[in-house]
């Protein structure tokens, strides 16, 4: 039996356990930072199952669960997401995402120690996804250090293995102007929400100018208190999103240029800072992607069509900053319910029936089978480090 055979055989095994952990984090969900009941049941399972556990890794609510074969062997890494979103709970699917990285991790593992292939198979925990950016912080505690391969799969409405995720950065702004008696001394008052306006306006405008693939989104977040007093102070808060991260200094640029043209309109003074812990785009190892397409196509598991994807783009991942630093994927895969957008309520449903539980197995055999790849060929882990050197430089 060859190790694909056994890493499927594997996961095939767990199957209702897997499901059980799954349904588990789906009714317990929790925000970014703050998902103990998550991790404590993935490492519980993964140290049940022979893996090497390090509770609280680098972060309070992360974890690494590792199995090491020993030898030369690649390091491959499997990453799990279980943070969900308020209100509306696991309305992109993270308890799928957890269940397919420790899926795949015992497949792999069984799958190592049936045909003695060297190498070592981490599966890391990885909080805070939607809001927070928990890989940015393992990135910069230097948890990626030795890994040369990190995978993971996100639930969807289609199944697509590049998907185009976008670069993204928060942008804060203030404007502070002077209050004044609205009706008695107005012209001693300088207009603070005047500006938040204009600046909301300004970046309003320049949609038309945008390339088609940006996008900036806001909200205006504080106007003032009190109808009769003119606003002190107003802020306004900004997603900006980009294909590439050098498309992104452009767009900041033209942003900047928006709030401090509110600023001098208005006579405010102006003040503006963009997260430090911004989402780069994802860049797809493509050697990596071929033979996740070949594994997944060898489980009957077909790519949406093109047609039905022209013009989706996908949001943001801090997978995309993993992707910079280690070749990675980050295949979508449906979710087995039809008509329903991640971020919505009819996607928390989704995430939580018996459809979706197959369609994660079969994407979690696919994974395992890839890192079977991974592990066996010298020749396709040069492939993959080549063109890691060649597409982040590219981006």
């Amino acid at each position: 039996m060859s190790g694909k055979d056994v890493a499927c055989r594997e996961i095939d095994g767990h199957s209702s356990e897997l499901n059980t952990l799954s349904q588990e984090i789906w009714k317990h969900p929790e925000l970014c930072y703050t998902e103990t009941f998550a991790h404590d049941y993935l490492t519980t399972f993964l140290e049940k199952h022979g893996f090497k556990v390090e509770r609280n890794y680098k972060l309070d609510t992360a974890f690494r669960a590792v199995f090491d074969q020993g030898g030369s062997g690649p390091h491959v890494a499997m990453l799990c997401e279980y943070d969900a979103l308020p209100e509306i709970g696991h309305a992109c699917g993270h308890n799928l995402i957890a269940e397919v990285g420790v899926a795949a991790g015992p497949g792999v593992k069984a799958a190592l120690q049936a045909t003695g292939m060297g190498g070592k198979l981490t599966v890391l925990g990885t909080p805070a996804e939607e809001d927070g950016g928990g890989k940015i912080d393992l990135i910069h505690a230097n948890a990626f250090e030795g890994v040369d391969v990190a995978m993971m799969a996100h639930p969807a409405p289609i199944t697509v293995v590049d998907m185009s995720f976008l670069s993204r950065e928060k942008c804060n702004v203030k404007f502070h102007g002077r209050a004044s008696h609205a009706a008695g001394f107005p012209w001693e008052g300088i207009n603070a929400l005047d500006a938040a306006v204009l600046c909301y306006q300004n970046i309003s405008c320049l949609r038309q100018q945008m390339k088609p693939e940006w996008r900036v989104h806001g909200i205006i977040k504080n106007g003032g208190v009190k109808a009769n007093v003119i606003p002190e102070l107003a802020e306004l808060e900004y997603y900006l999103r980009t294909p590439t991260d050098s498309d992104m200094g452009i767009l900041k640029t033209k942003i900047i240029q928006c709030i401090m043209a509110a600023a001098a309109a208005s006579g405010c003074k102006a003040e503006y800072d963009f997260d430090p812990k911004a989402y780069s785009n994802v860049v797809t190892n493509r050697s990596l992607a071929k033979a996740f397409t070949t594994n997944a196509t060898a489980l009957g598991i077909e790519p949406t069509p093109k047609e039905k994807c022209a013009g989706m783009m996908s949001g943001s991942t801090d997978m995309g900053n993993v992707s910079y630093v280690v070749p990675s994927i980050h295949p979508m895969y449906y979710v087995g319910v039809d008509g329903c957008l991640n971020h919505t309520r009819e996607f928390t449903t989704a995430s939580g029936t018996p459809e979706a539980q197959p369609l994660t197995l079969e994407i979690s055999k696919a994974l395992a089978m890839t890192a079977v790849d991974v592990y066996t060929s010298a020749e396709m882990l040069t492939d993959i480090q080549t063109d890691f050197r060649c597409d982040v430089h590219a981006s």
